[in-house]
Parts: structure tokens; C-alpha cells; sequence
């Protein structure tokens, strides 16, 4: 599999969207340490152009590439707990020991800054990782909630919040105080149910990284804190992002800040000047249904503010951009701006070399020998895979 090799620091495209299966998943390595980020993957929605055994087949094959990585890890981090994200160990998919056995784990706080399906997912995770790990259950093991206050999450986006919308400012200012409401909600359930412990069993340590820095020798990874998973007080969550700094170099790994469609966290990009960066792009494919114009706009405008105020060469822009066909068309700024700039935006199948799998797709769904051909491959490989 083709590396991104800076001096110090290489970057293994593992699994993305663009190559069949709903992930986001690299291999970094330094001289000290090699870190597996966001090991799991998902079928693709029903709208996606495949018919459901090739689904299967390349979620197959996307755990199988996140198991070979996890052999070589060191660390495994998990920004939060979408099953694109992280990998239960009762999976049948996939050996779980490549992925935690012997690693340290640097996980988002499963205790707050986070919804509540994620909230529950992450309970199921670390319940079968005690289980498996620890030799103990979980809910004998948790802890009283931290006497903590959360402020107003906008009190830390002043461009977001000073942001200009236009006739669009009123609707914004309702759909503000909509989630305001949602995220005090959030904060009483924080603070009044028990709370998942870290951790240090013989064969594995987790941490929560929230906000932190840990350092490998002369390897540093900082965390951000908690960021929205797309637009402010967005339902589906918040992530962490990071950085993993070597000798001057730096890698810099977005997880689902879905374009990044908060100016706030285009800034913090900018600001930490990667020299590669790994980025959700927009979801493309929910335009007109959970993604309206206005929204677009800004993820867009602000990946052409990055491309244009940092040094970073290459970008590696997919995950649920990726869904849709019409991808390109959707954010064509962004590639205007890059070849001005002289600039590589590329999906992680471009940069191994191949055609986005979405093409594929279609090309396939338009060409029934050309997609019988695929489907006798995948139930050939899959048949030798399960005996």
C-alpha cells in the first residue's frame, strides 16, 4: 500500500469511503511510535450505487486492511464512537487483538461532550473491552460523574458566532437556541449517570484524550478538546481532532468536522500549518435533505481559506464526501482554488492511485457484465475468506 513519506513521519491510507466502504482509517509512523486512527469501517448507505453483496464485500475488505495496520500499532486512537470509527472486539469481521492487545488506548471522553447514541455505543465498546481486556465488568468499574460545569460551547467559536447569514440570521439564531436547549439536556445527563473510567489492564491501557498531549519520545500527538461533528450543536456529536508532531513535521487528522464547516476550526488549521492533513469532507450526498446551500458554502469557503493560508502540498479530502457522485461539482471551488494554488486535493483512492470507488459504482451499475464480473469476484474471495 502506497505511503505518504514526509523526512520523518509516514502515512498509510488504510481504509476511506473512496474505496468502497464507510471509514476513515490511516497508519501514522515516526521513528518513536505507530499510531492506528479510527479503526472501523461500515456498509454504505442504501442509496450508494452497489448492489448489497459488493457492500458487504468491500466492508469486508476494509477490515481486513484496518486488522493488517493494527498489527504494526503501537497506539490506537478513536475520535468518537461511530462504527465507521471503532470496531466493537466481538466483531466477527476481524482479529480485535491487532487492534488493542498490548496497545495504548486514546479514546474521546465517553463521559461528555457526547450524545446519546454515543453515549450508549461507547458503553457497549468499553464493556466488551473490559470484559476481554480487563477480565471485569464494566458496570462494576464505573465511577460518580466529575463535579464539572460546560459552558456554552459558542462562547469558544467567536467567528462562527459573529458570522453574517444574511436573511438566513434570523432562522440561525432560533436553530442556535434549538441547541442550546438540546445541550443543556446533554449536561444533566453527563452529570447524573456514572461515568467510564481509564484504565491500565496488563494487555491494555486507555486513556481519554480530550484536550491532551502525550508524548513518545520525540513524538508528540495533541488532541483538540471537543469539536462539533459538522455544524454547531450539531445532533450527531462532537470529535476530537489532532496533530502528531515529529522533528518539525506534522500530520494533522481532522476526523468528521465534515468540511470543516465551522470557520473556527478552518482558523485552528490554518494556525497549526500541517505539513499533510487528512479532511472530512461535506456530507454531499444528504444536500437538499440535511445539508442546505448556506452550509455547503461555508464548508467549502473555508477549505479554500485553508488551501490557501497553509503549507501543506497534499490533502486528503473524502470519507462521507464521498457518498455522491456529484461530489465534484458540489464543492468545484475547492478545486478551482487548489490549482491556483498549486495544491493536491485528492480522495485517498486518487492518491493510491485508483478511481473513487463511487465512479466505479456507477460505471458497474450501468454495464451488467461489468458488474456481474465484480459480484463473482467478491463471492469467490468472500467464500475463501470465511473457510
Amino acid at each position: 500500500m502506497r505511503k505518504l513519506n514526509l523526512d520523518k513521519i509516514s502515512v498509510k491510507l488504510v481504509w476511506f469511503d473512496s474505496m468502497g466502504a464507510k471509514s476513515s482509517c490511516i497508519l501514522i509512523e515516526t521513528p518513536d511510535v505507530c499510531i492506528l486512527v479510527d479503526p472501523g469501517a461500515s456498509g454504505m448507505q442504501p442509496s450508494y450505487p452497489l448492489p448489497d453483496i459488493l457492500k458487504r464485500y468491500f466492508n469486508l475488505k476494509a477490515h481486513k486492511e484496518i486488522e493488517e495496520a493494527g498489527r504494526k500499532a503501537d497506539v490506537t486512537v478513536i475520535t468518537h464512537y461511530h462504527y465507521d470509527h471503532h470496531t466493537l472486539p466481538s466483531t466477527l469481521m476481524l482479529d480485535a487483538n491487532a487492534l488493542y492487545k498490548g496497545k495504548k488506548l486514546l479514546a474521546k471522553n465517553p463521559n461528555f461532550y457526547i450524545n446519546n447514541s454515543q453515549w450508549k455505543r461507547a458503553r457497549i465498546f468499553f464493556s466488551e473491552i473490559f470484559e476481554k481486556y480487563g477480565n471485569s465488568k464494566l458496570d462494576e468499574k464505573l465511577v460518580e460523574p466529575g463535579d464539572l460545569s460546560f459552558p456554552d460551547p459558542m462562547s469558544e467559536l467567536p467567528l462562527a458566532s459573529r458570522k453574517d447569514y444574511g436573511d438566513y440570521n434570523a432562522r440561525k439564531k432560533e436553530l442556535l437556541e434549538k441547541g442550546r436547549k438540546w445541550f443543556r439536556k446533554l449536561c444533566d445527563m453527563w452529570v447524573s449517570n456514572p461515568w467510564v473510567p481509564e484504565v491500565k489492564f496488563q494487555n491494555l491501557e486507555i486513556k481519554f484524550a480530550d484536550g491532551k498531549t502525550f508524548k513518545f519520545n520525540d513524538t508528540t500527538i495533541r488532541f483538540t478538546g471537543p469539536l462539533f461533528h459538522g455544524l454547531e450543536f450539531d445532533r450527531v456529536g462532537w470529535v476530537i481532532a489532532f496533530t502528531v508532531e515529529y522533528n518539525g513535521e506534522k500530520i494533522l487528522f481532522s476526523s468528521d468536522l465534515q468540511g470543516p464547516e465551522i470557520e473556527d476550526y478552518a482558523a485552528w488549521i490554518i494556525d497549526e500549518n500541517p505539513d499533510f492533513l487528512v479532511l472530512d469532507g461535506p456530507p454531499t450526498y444528504l444536500f437538499g435533505y440535511m445539508l442546505n446551500r448556506i452550509n455547503l458554502n461555508r464548508a467549502v469557503e473555508n477549505l479554500c481559506w485553508i488551501i490557501s493560508e497553509t503549507k501543506t502540498p497534499i490533502i486528503i479530502y473524502d470519507h462521507h464526501l464521498l457518498r455522491d457522485v456529484k461530489y465534484r461539482e458540489r464543492v468545484e471551488k475547492v478545486y478551482d482554488v487548489a490549482k491556483r494554488e498549486n495544491k493536491a486535493v485528492l480522495t485517498a483512492a486518487e492518491f493510491l492511485g485508483e478511481e473513487p470507488m463511487i465512479f466505479k459504482a456507477v460505471k458497474w451499475k450501468q454495464n451488467e457484465e461489468l458488474l456481474n464480473k465484480q459480484i463473482e469476484k467478491a463471492q469467490r474471495e468472500m467464500n475463501l475468506t470465511h473457510k
